[in-house]
């Protein structure tokens, strides 16, 4: 899968990395990730035609709760046609009332 390289528009978003020299395979879950919390509708649609629905959805279901702001979360998880998650480790950490 060829995947276009990151829109300009989105770099303000990967300030600690050089978008340029991101492999849009390798860091496919960071790109995804900033394009949903930070992108407008014309970089949602590259990420959709880059990536396709599936992928994405794939990404909320296994770290969409815990890389994404809550609102962030719900609003494409229900969008998208996310089921609920499956119960992840991560899910009964962040429940637990801190030891300290």
């Amino acid at each position: 899968m060829t995947i276009a390289k990151i829109p300009g528009s989105l770099w303000p978003y990967f300030q600690e990395y050089d978008p340029q020299s991101l492999d849009c395979n390798q860091d496919a879950d960071l790109i995804i990730q900033r394009t949903l919390e930070y992108g407008g509708w014309e970089e949602i649609r590259w990420l959709v035609a880059s990536y396709g629905t599936e992928r994405i959805r794939k990404f909320l279901r296994l770290h969409g709760e815990r890389l994404l702001s809550a609102p962030t979360f719900i609003f494409w998880r229900k969008l998208l046609g996310v089921r609920r998650w499956r119960r992840s480790p991560f899910r009964k950490e962040a429940r637990q009332v801190w030891p300290f």
